[in-house]
């Protein structure tokens, strides 16, 4: 994308991003934003997570916004990360599963 077309895209593009650097593709505000969650969980290629930093080191607002999300999944890992699961649970559920598959088997095998 070019600096003309995030123009025309409206107020959310990046303006401070120039067609002098052919290889930085451009994104706008709103794409940044709903991608920054790819970006936190380590969950996006390469290139995009170069083009998502790229634009929060040039857009005051966007990385403002991530401050946030980031400050908010190290809220949410310190409250609820250390939480485990009680012991046996995971016996209790593959066998309930087990349960639910023979009898769903058997409702087949019978026509019902």
């Amino acid at each position: 994308m070019t600096a003309g077309h995030a123009e025309q895209q409206g107020s959310d593009a990046d303006p401070a991003v120039s067609d002098a650097d052919p290889t930085f593709t451009q994104i706008d505000c709103s794409t940044v934003i709903a991608d920054v969650w790819l970006l936190l969980d380590n969950e996006c290629d390469p290139g995009a997570r170069s083009r998502l930093q790229g634009h929060l080191d040039r857009c005051p607002s966007c990385l403002e916004r991530y401050g946030i999300e980031k400050d908010l999944k190290a809220l949410i890992s310190r409250k609820c990360g250390g939480d485990h699961a009680p012991e046996g649970l995971r016996d209790r559920l593959t066998l309930e599963i087990r349960k639910t598959v023979i009898v769903a088997e058997q409702r087949f095998s019978d026509g019902g």
